[in-house]
């Protein structure tokens, strides 16, 4: 058995996970996630905001920390959309191996492409899933970007889509609540990046669909009608079309502070939500007209569980 660290990097939020690995198996010892939105304005500027580096700092500061306390001797941190983008990433880069490296010798931040991204999101995603429900969709909405993953036990096709809620929302949903223009004019531009995915990912070879990251999750939690987010009960839940179609459409018109009163919204979702909802609805749409899929599998493992699997 082997100690490990991993750390998600988006554009949205930093995660960390520290878990035990044996046999390919994972015993989690302590997960955690802040919202730092450190794509903050990347899609209109081209480079991080400084005070988008200082809120990585910050959660990265605690992040070591823990690492010392649970005498993690190997950490793996990958940095994916925001920072393929970012013109200043160097300046990210340093400030994680400052951070970093006292806690866990020689430990650095990687940028990974998105097919990289998309295989150690499969696989942390499809762990625990029958086989017999294969081949699976994978389905990581991210800030920056989506994936779209197809495979059984390994990764037949991927594609990374240039779209995901904060840059949705930053391109597109302005007001509060957003437009009906507004709206109108987010979905065609879903539309147009995600039909190069699914014209590369032959999707209609997919028999069950799941999806992973908080988008996701969030949606799980407000089909299932909680008053507080519960990670065991989200985890590996299956909400069907009806019931998810339901969700988005309320979250899409509601207001920012209609939202952020749901109990099991997390604060730093509350702006970019709805810019999710809509990725999630139109991936819906494209999924009942191609497959006999009806519903969305969620799984609370995803790119987190990966990197620690693949270092373990």
């Amino acid at each position: 058995m082997s100690r490990v660290g991993a750390i998600d990097c988006g554009t949205n939020s930093i995660r960390l996970l520290i878990a035990d690995v044996a046999g390919g198996r994972l015993r989690e010892l302590h997960r955690e996630m802040r919202i730092v939105r450190l794509g903050q304005g990347v899609d209109a500027t081209g480079e991080f905001a400084p005070e988008a580096i200082v809120r990585a700092r910050a959660a990265l500061t605690d992040y070591a920390e823990m690492l010392s306390g649970f005498e993690v001797p190997r950490v793996r941190m990958v940095a994916t959309s925001a920072t393929r983008d970012a013109a200043n990433r160097e300046e990210f880069f340093s400030m994680t191996s400052e951070v970093l490296a006292p806690a866990v010798a020689g430990a650095v931040a990687e940028v990974i492409t998105g097919a990289e991204e998309a295989a150690l999101s499969f696989h942390g995603a499809v762990a625990e899933l029958d086989c017999a429900e294969a081949p699976f969709l994978v389905v990581d909405l991210g800030g920056g970007s989506t994936e779209l993953v197809l495979g059984s036990t390994d990764v037949e096709a991927s594609f990374s889509a240039d779209i995901g809620c904060v840059r949705l929302t930053e391109r597109c949903l302005h007001s509060d609540p957003p437009t009906a223009t507004e709206v109108a004019a987010a979905r065609e531009v879903v539309r147009d990046r995600l039909g190069e995915a699914l014209r590369t990912v032959p999707v209609d070879r997919a028999h069950t669909w799941v999806g992973v990251a908080g988008t996701m999750t969030t949606l799980s939690a407000l089909a299932q009608h909680m008053t507080a987010y519960d990670s065991e009960a989200i985890h590996l839940s299956r909400v069907g079309f009806p019931e998810l179609l339901d969700v988005c459409d309320q979250l899409i018109a509601m207001t920012r502070a209609q939202r952020g009163a749901l109990g099991p919204m997390h604060e730093g979702r509350v702006d970019v939500i709805a810019g999710g909802a809509i990725v999630v609805e139109e991936l819906a749409y494209a999924l009942g007209q191609r497959t006999g899929i009806d519903q969305l599998i969620v799984s609370e493992h995803d790119i987190l569980d990966g990197i620690a699997l693949s270092i373990g």
